[in-house]
């Protein structure tokens, strides 16, 4: 195992970089002052999984999955994070007090719906479709808006700081990021406590990880319905690439119901 400065052993962390699931685990670090106490290791998912990994996870190739001590593995982004919560408990990003931990975790398993409403209705491919994906999406949010203004009316965040629900949810926002480009939608206007929180999410120095730039170039292929670093029809170059850099590329087309954009036209060559 890698160690730290001060000689403890470091988790590996196996990740994709721009992967929303990663990400929670780097904000919840740097809300910590410990983004050194992991160590990140890059995983390219336009390949094949190397056998070592698997070996590792036993054949699953769902990442972020953090190797401990003994080569022990922790699998899922929300048990990698209270794995962490455990491990480097100050300063605590999670609630201590059990009734504010129990509200923290009440919003938190809202998350699941409000991520798959999210990718479903920028990977959908009926056109017909598009307002009934886009309502789905308004509903999830508007879900999260009625329990911020029961449990928080007042605040920026859940509780007075960033903390373990933001962890949660910020990488989300920022995905989101792809449905304001490739499907013109944007939180309600009529929803503004939930407005107000992603905002303050996406704006917090812990959460600065990744750019709108970046979601949406490398993220192009999920509006063609293809994710996970497959290839879209017609392409040889997943938009999910290392190389070329996504920075040197041209934004992408925004119309997803267009004819796609070529390899070249997309700056994968």
């Amino acid at each position: 195992m890698p160690q730290s400065t001060s000689g403890e052993p470091r988790p590996i962390v196996h990740h994709i970089p721009v992967c929303p699931f990663s990400q929670r685990l780097e904000i919840a670090l740097e809300s910590k002052g410990l983004r050194d106490a992991v160590e990140f290791r890059v995983v390219d998912i336009t390949r094949p999984r190397a056998p070592e990994l698997l070996a590792k996870t036993r054949g699953t190739t769902a990442l972020p999955v953090m190797e401990i001590e003994g080569g022990r593995i922790v699998k899922e982004s929300l048990v990698i994070l209270r794995y962490l919560e455990d491990r480097f408990p100050q300063p605590p990003v999670a609630q201590a007090d059990p009734y504010r931990r129990a509200v923290e975790n009440m919003l938190i398993a809202c998350e699941g719906d409000f991520t798959t409403a999210g990718y479903r209705f920028v990977m959908n491919r009926a056109r017909d479709q598009r307002d009934a994906f886009a309502g789905a999406m308004a509903t999830q949010y508007a879900r999260l808006n009625d329990f911020l203004e029961w449990q928080a009316p007042g605040r920026d965040f859940l509780f007075e700081s960033f903390g373990m629900a933001e962890a949660v949810f910020t990488p989300m926002f920022a995905r989101f990021w792809f449905l304001e480009y490739y499907e013109d939608f944007d939180i309600p206007a009529d929803l503004p406590r939930v407005r107000r929180w992603s905002q303050a999410c996406l704006e917090h120095p812990c959460a600065q990880q990744v750019t709108r730039e970046e979601i949406v170039k490398l993220y192009h292929d999920y509006a063609l319905g293809v994710g996970n670093g497959a290839l879209a029809p017609g392409r040889s170059v997943s938009s999910f690439v290392f190389e070329p850099h996504w920075s040197k590329r041209p934004w992408p087309p925004r119309n997803k119901w267009a004819p796609p954009a070529s390899d070249a036209d997309l700056g994968l060559l």
